[in-house]
């Protein structure tokens, strides 16, 4: 469960939760454009959270995904932000340490598009 976020808390930031498929798709497309922050998943497999900075969660209307503000520690030894998950990017301090939101949107997007012709070809 992600802690409740206090926007002026130092450690505040907002996470948008998306399912694994999707998110792993997502989590390619912005390496290759070398702009992704952390990304953690659940240890069933089944959702993948980014990162992104505070504030996102009151503009963020994505279907299929979820944004809620929460707590994130200090950089690069924090905890992810939800008991029970790992990390798929750490926040190691090479990268960006929040994924920028328009590019997840663009990235989600592109996503379940390419997902979409791989489903209708099967």
């Amino acid at each position: 469960m992600a802690q409740t976020a206090d926007s002026s808390d130092p450690r505040s930031c907002d996470l948008v939760t998306v399912p694994a498929r999707e998110g792993l798709e997502a989590v390619d497309i912005l390496r290759l454009r070398a702009c992704v922050g952390p990304v953690f998943h659940d240890r069933d497999g089944g959702t993948l959270g980014f990162i992104v900075p505070p504030g996102t969660a009151e503009r963020w209307d994505l279907p299929g995904s979820a944004c809620v503000r929460t707590l994130f520690g200090d950089l690069p030894a924090a905890a992810p932000p939800v008991t029970g998950s790992g990390w798929l990017v750490p926040p190691d301090g090479t990268r960006a340490p929040a994924t920028e939101p328009e590019r997840l949107r663009a990235a989600l997007r592109e996503a379940s598009r390419t997902l979409a012709v791989v489903d209708s070809c099967q």
